[in-house]
């Protein structure tokens, strides 16, 4: 029986190149750690372009685009990229939006609160 790839032996692996990668930084909070060096990352996807183009069988059970991945990872701010990807929008932008409608969220509570006091906690 031949070696295959599963999505937690991905996720195991690339876990491991992200801490390699928050070791080397020298920020302070775990947030910039993890969004300051990408090198063991990049070399992640370098690797697994590399062993799947010459044993694409071990991926076989496994449908990840590792070259999109990696053109994600080389950008200047790599966090953004997947954000603009997926949301059409940088981190920040995203960040701001969700917190707008949480406060939009917390004032229609306390309205309703206000309204119907027979329902507030």
């Amino acid at each position: 029986m031949s070696f295959k790839y599963s999505k937690e032996n991905l996720f195991k692996e690339f876990y491991a190149a992200k801490e390699q990668d928050v070791k080397l930084s020298k920020k302070k909070t775990q947030d910039e750690k993890e969004t300051d060096i990408y090198t063991n990352r990049i070399k992640f996807f370098y690797d697994h372009i590399e062993l799947k183009k010459k044993h694409p069988e071990y991926y076989s059970e496994v449908d990840i685009k590792f070259d999109a991945l990696l053109k994600l990872y080389e950008t200047p701010n790599p966090r953004d990229a997947f954000y603009m990807a997926f949301f059409g929008m940088t981190y920040a932008q995203k960040k701001a939006d969700e917190d707008k409608a949480d406060d939009i969220d917390a004032n229609e509570m306390k309205e309703n609160e206000r309204r119907y006091p027979i329902y507030a906690k």
